[in-house]
């Protein structure tokens, strides 16, 4: 057999056998199956409403069911498992049976269609959307439609999250279909997006940067000697101390300090008044000023 018939063959099997049940198990409250072929056979979860009627009295109801399905599609040792749904309101085929029942009871079937969508959004449900059609109200057939919430038509998104149901109400000017569709709380959508939070970072000052920096830069070597004997808290605050003591300006400096420096900077005498060249600038001082400045600086007259 060609890959093509098998396929054919295996949906043409799938959806006789949905249909099969859902005749049979209507008043369990029949909700889908799925089948899965493995190499001990063939094995069939049915989703009920009531998995107890579908077992029957001492599994009398499910034997039967086997040996039919056996009979009818011809499957490889075929074994039937109930499962309970513990929210029919999130199941596409129980709420599109549900519809056809009331409608088949009398109810008009805009009521029943969104006390039908009122009740599956109220569980949770992204999105809904319920199609009946047929001789509605009078003797031409047509189409009414209910939406809400997020649903999708096409693509495969449509196969991966919506759930599809159909069931049929049969009433004396014709038989109305009722199609009920449901994107379920869990589906994980294809265009959905989170915009991340932006957080102003505060803004670090360039001084306060390199000062980092060189506490990092000096205080390196005693870090991991520190981390050898167990010391690392003392050798942070030693080395903090160091370049903070190493930072401070000629300003801060007592006048002995600043003596000291200047012998071992090159200090001039020119006309007694002491020069020095600092960074590309002549500088000098005088007895007004007791501290070094720019000789460009204009001098007030005391």
């Amino acid at each position: 057999m060609a890959i093509e018939k098998k396929f054919v063959k295996d949906g043409y099997v799938k959806a006789s056998m949905n249909e099969f049940f859902a005749q049979q198990l209507s008043r369990a409250g029949y909700g889908g199956m799925e089948i899965n072929r493995t190499p001990m056979g063939t094995q069939i979860t049915i989703f009920a409403e009531k998995p107890g009627m579908v077992i029957g009295k001492a599994g009398k109801v499910i034997r039967k069911l086997t040996r039919d399905i056996d009979r009818l599609y011809d499957l490889d040792n075929p074994q039937i498992d109930a499962q309970e749904v513990r929210r029919p309101e999130l199941n596409a085929q129980m709420m599109a049976s549900r519809l056809a029942s009331s409608i088949e009871r009398g109810w008009y079937f805009r009521k029943a269609g969104h006390n039908t969508m009122r009740a599956i959004m109220a569980s949770g449900a992204l999105g809904c959307e319920i199609v009946m059609s047929g001789k509605l109200t009078g003797a031409r057939s047509r189409v009414e439609k209910m939406v809400n919430g997020y649903i999708k038509h096409a693509g495969k998104p449509v196969d991966d999250i919506v759930d599809k149901g159909f069931a049929t109400a049969i009433r004396k000017l014709g038989t109305l279909g009722c199609s009920v569709k449901i994107v379920p709380p869990d589906a994980i959508l294809p265009d959905k997006f989170k915009l991340r939070e932006f957080v102003d970072e505060p803004e670090v000052k360039a001084e306060d940067a390199a000062a980092e920096g060189e506490i990092k830069e000096t205080g390196i070597a005693e870090l991991v000697e520190a981390e050898v004997t167990g010391e690392v808290a003392e050798a942070e605050e030693v080395a903090k101390a160091e370049v903070i003591e190493e930072t401070v300006t000629e300003v801060e400096k007592p006048a002995e300090t600043v003596k000291a420096a200047e012998e071992s900077e090159g200090v001039i005498t020119v006309d007694g008044e002491d020069r020095r060249e600092h960074n590309g600038t002549w500088q000098h001082k005088h007895a007004d000023y007791t501290y070094w400045h720019p000789m460009a600086r204009v001098h007030k007259e005391v």
